[in-house]
């Protein structure tokens, strides 16, 4: 059982940490890098389970067992400790997709999001109305579980152009990201269950591929 925080430490900076000096905040306020990797599946959990708006630090703190006050020398706010946790524990689904086509990459992009479409589905929901609210929540939100994800799929795209598999300018190809992550968040809205990799293989296959003059390949 993880030992509770002893309210009475009193190191540390009351300043949330940067992500190149997390490791320095953690040895100030004594708090384990698996202690803090602990703190911050916690607060993913709960902005999943009962969304931004209800996560409280009282709350953390009391799931798991350390002080308020260890909370709030090591994060100023929810905010920071959110953007923190999401800086932790993200992690870019398309990262080292190459299959050799376009299609294949696509194809692959599609059962690689599906794999996770639950758990990542959830927490965007729940964060992004509040990001409509607050700045630095929608920049982290953006940096951490959009722009990558853009930025691997417009990589497959260029590599395609370079092999000639569609035009440099291909109209649709902007839209390409729109396409897979858009599905993966208005599925369960439209259809109450999650794109799996199945549905965006499908998608892929019936939607992106033909917008982009491009088959599946061969079985």
């Amino acid at each position: 059982m993880p030992q509770r925080e002893s309210p009475e430490d009193t190191s540390g900076s009351d300043e949330a940490p940067s992500p190149c000096s997390a490791a320095l905040a953690s040895r100030r306020s004594k708090i384990t890098p698996e202690r803090e990797q602990e703190f911050y599946d916690a607060v993913l959990e709960r902005v999943r389970e009962s969304g931004y708006e209800s996560l409280t630090m009282e709350g953390i703190a009391l799931q798991t067992r350390c002080s308020k006050s260890t909370l709030y020398r090591q994060w100023k706010n929810k905010t920071q400790f959110v953007a923190a946790a999401l800086r932790a524990k993200s992690r870019v689904r398309f990262i080292g997709i190459d299959t050799g086509t376009l299609a294949g990459d696509l194809l692959a992009a599609g059962r690689a999001a599906g794999e996770r479409s639950g758990a990542d589905t959830l927490l965007v929901h729940a964060l992004t109305h509040a990001a409509l609210h607050d700045e630095e929540l929608k920049r982290v939100l953006l940096e951490t579980l959009v722009e990558p994800e853009i930025a691997a799929i417009d990589a497959m795209l260029r590599r395609g152009a370079e092999r000639g598999e569609i035009p440099a300018d291909h109209p649709a190809a902007p839209f390409v990201a729109a396409q897979i992550l858009g599905v993966l968040r208005v599925r369960p809205v439209l259809e109450g269950r999650y794109a799996d990799g199945a549905y965006l293989t499908r998608f892929v296959e019936t939607s992106v591929l033909p917008a982009l003059g491009l088959v599946p390949p061969a079985s």
